[in-house]
């Protein structure tokens, strides 16, 4: 079966893991979703992430999920630009997430960054994902 959002399927199984507590969840390997695991790992939401090969080519992620006095560190996280409809910025546009609180996962020509990262960069791109 194949996938049309795969960000966005994994950004559901974090979700999904969180709030049934799960402490690991896994997920189909990309460079893409690599790169926003990245981004979320330094900005503090996820413990981290391992890659592992299932067979030669087909590799999965297992995502490490972060809890605070048992509560979940991610109290929303949700796709921004879809396949159906892609949604760009420029980084003067680009409005602060729950006053600073949050992140956004931008797409820019330098790579996968946060928004923090993008206007010290001074780029835009695609809006891919916002976490809170």
């Amino acid at each position: 079966m194949s996938l049309s959002d795969p960000l966005g399927d994994m950004l559901t199984r974090i979700r999904n893991g969180q709030h049934a507590r799960m402490s690991v969840v896994v997920s189909p390997a990309s460079k893409l979703r690599i790169n926003v695991l990245e981004v979320l790992k330094r900005e503090g939401f996820i413990r981290g992430w391992s890659e592992e090969e299932l067979r030669p080519g087909i590799k999965n992620l297992k995502i490490e999920l972060k809890y605070n006095e048992g509560e979940p560190v991610i109290k929303q996280i949700a796709r921004v630009s879809k396949p159906g409809r892609r949604v760009y910025s420029k980084i003067a546009d680009l409005p602060r997430f729950y006053n600073g609180l949050g992140l956004s996962i931008l797409s820019t020509p330098r790579g996968v960054m946060s928004d923090n990262e993008a206007r010290a960069a001074n780029v835009g791109g695609e809006v891919l994902c916002r976490v809170f």
